[in-house]
């Protein structure tokens, strides 16, 4: 259950509607994810985050779809449902296959295995691997 109620567009009031469908011009039509909805009861986290967000996983470096994985492998360590539903389900969108799927989840799980046994053995840096790093 959300820590508060919902923001469903048609509840919305004029002013914060209008942010809404300025925000996602597709609010109108395709609805809008409950994430929003919930952080929509403060205006300024609710644009701050979405600017950042389009900001952020907008093509870069990075690819879409990669980006997208890598939300996915934070949300699973996070252990953030929401985040790893929607964001595999974008990254389906973006083109991820079952395969991709499975071999990120295997890395998500080696990394964090081999993650806390460095931790727990207070492993030191290797100098190759210390900063600055060759180029």
């Amino acid at each position: 259950m959300a820590t508060f109620k919902l923001i469903e567009y048609q509840d919305a009031n004029p002013k914060f509607a209008r942010s809404m469908t300025t925000l996602w011009p597709r609010a109108r039509s395709t609805g809008i994810n409950n994430f929003w909805k919930a952080i929509a009861h403060d205006p300024a986290t609710l644009k701050r985050t979405w600017q950042s967000i389009k900001q952020i996983m907008a093509p870069g470096a990075l690819d879409p779809l990669t980006k997208e994985l890598l939300y996915v492998a934070v949300s699973v360590t996070n252990n953030c449902s929401y985040c790893i539903a929607s964001h595999t389900a974008s990254a389906r969108n973006k083109g991820m296959t079952d395969a991709m799927f499975h071999e990120l989840q295997a890395v998500i799980g080696m990394a964090n295995e081999t993650n806390k046994m460095v931790t727990g053995y207070q492993v030191e840096i290797d100098e190759q691997f210390k900063p600055p790093l060759g180029s």
